[in-house]
């Protein structure tokens, strides 16, 4: 998916905080019981869809660390994270929070790439991620997540996912393309409730 068409999410997303969280044992994240029954049910469907690919194939490929990371504005950071106290990251809703991520080595590669003098280069980033420079501007937090140590429940996203924007014609770029990957074509999971608790979290000036 890409994620200029969250409007709610800047660079992977822009993320609303919840209070919906899971417990029990830390499977893998490629373990079924990972996913509650409905998410479980979800990544079935998604896989049957994708095949022969599939989300543990995604993983394997496109996430060889078990690593994720995403990108957030110092703004957004206070106003959906640390005012509301939340426990997870992810748009959410009564079923959980839902939140976009790519292979952490990807985003780091972006930000890397985009620091001069000290401070980050929004451009740089949107033209690594397929993004506008826009969604950068400012200070910056990016946040990495260990989905081997968490054991949360990751999938393919689907089109029904909170924050997807739909097509609405073939020439539409910058929408929803079912099959792990953003319009930009930098690899996706959907993970739901990462902990916020459990996230390393950097500022990028």
């Amino acid at each position: 998916m890409s994620w200029t068409i969250r409007s709610l999410l800047l660079g992977v997303f822009l993320l609303s905080g919840c209070k919906h969280a899971g417990g029990g044992v830390t499977p893998t994240p490629t373990q079924p019981q990972a996913c509650d029954a409905q998410q479980a049910q979800i990544s079935r469907e998604a896989d049957e869809r994708a095949s022969p690919w599939s989300v543990e194939q995604h993983l394997a490929k496109n996430f060889p660390g078990k690593k994720v990371s995403w990108l957030m504005t110092d703004s957004a950071y206070q106003n959906f994270v640390v005012k509301p106290n939340a426990r997870n990251f992810g748009r959410c809703n009564d079923r959980g929070c839902y939140l976009f991520a790519a292979p952490s080595e990807t985003i780091q590669a972006a930000v890397e790439k985009s620091m001069v003098d000290g401070a980050h280069d929004p451009a740089v980033i949107g033209q690594a991620l397929g993004l506008p420079a826009k969604n950068f501007e400012g200070p910056l937090r990016m946040m990495t997540l260990d989905l081997a140590a968490t054991g949360v429940c990751v999938r393919l996203p689907v089109d029904s996912d909170p924050g997807v924007w739909k097509c609405t014609s073939e020439a539409d770029t910058d929408c929803f393309k079912f099959g792990g990957y953003t319009s930009g074509g930098v690899p996706e999971l959907m993970v739901i409730d990462a902990p916020v608790s459990q996230a390393v979290v950097t500022e990028i000036p």
